[in-house]
């Protein structure tokens, strides 16, 4: 059986690096769609949800970042790994662009087969974090089955939870202890930013119910007051 090739967008504006990069990534196996510009770039990452991007930091038009940005805005394309590319050596970039997202940052000129090693560590690293995020999760008495989407409680299904009740279950799951901030939990869950955090306290509320013994008195789902909610995997 062959294996699909893993799709990359390489958004950059110089026609030299883009042919000679795609020539050597699509020798690798990758296949490759390449944009010239800053909206042409974002427009395809949103069309075509590739599993890497490649990003000029300077480009006609829209930027890298902000284009880094706006991908990281929205639940579609939050997670794909973008590695950024710049002619930029200041520290400042680097760290503004890892900020924003980026999952590495490489400085031009820079050797072809670097960044073609580089490409394959950040896919390891989302392969591992994905094969986690992936795997059920046992938090005391709970049991939380993220590809069958199912919660049980001491071996009992609970009542049904809606899309996101269980999204932010399994989140909060995946991290016992981290406490979230309700700002926090609308971006990752909700994908939304500069939203009624009453959204969360609703969404929490409800979630409560179908999964502690009482609710008035949480055991899973810990208020810190004055900052958000933590989740406590003994129960």
């Amino acid at each position: 059986m062959i294996g699909l090739k893993e799709r990359v967008l390489l958004v950059e504006d110089e026609p030299g690096i883009v042919k000679g990069l795609s020539h050597s990534m699509e020798r690798d196996g990758y296949q490759v769609t390449s944009a010239r510009d800053g909206e042409e770039g974002l427009r395809l990452a949103l069309q075509t949800k590739p599993d890497m991007i490649i990003l000029d930091l300077m480009l006609p038009g829209m930027d890298g970042l902000s284009i880094c940005r706006e991908l990281r805005q929205r639940p579609q394309t939050r997670d794909i790994p973008i590695i950024m590319l710049t002619a930029k050596r200041d520290d400042v970039d680097r760290i503004v662009g890892l900020e924003m997202g980026a999952d590495d940052y490489v400085t031009k000129p820079f050797n072809t087969r670097e960044l073609l090693a580089r490409m394959k560590a950040v896919m390891r690293r989302m392969k591992r974090r994905t094969d986690e995020e992936d795997a059920r999760i046992n938090a005391g008495v709970l049991t939380i089955d993220p590809e069958a989407r199912i919660a049980t409680k001491s071996g009992a299904p609970l009542p049904e939870l809606t899309a996101k009740e269980f999204d932010l279950l399994h989140l909060m799951a995946l991290h016992p202890g981290r406490v979230f901030e309700r700002e926090d939990l609308l971006r990752i869950v909700w994908g939304m930013e500069h939203y009624d955090t009453r959204t969360v306290d609703v969404c929490v509320g409800r979630l409560r119910k179908k999964i502690e013994d009482n609710p008035a008195k949480p055991v899973f789902i810990v208020t810190r007051w004055g900052v958000g909610y933590t989740f406590n995997p003994e129960g």
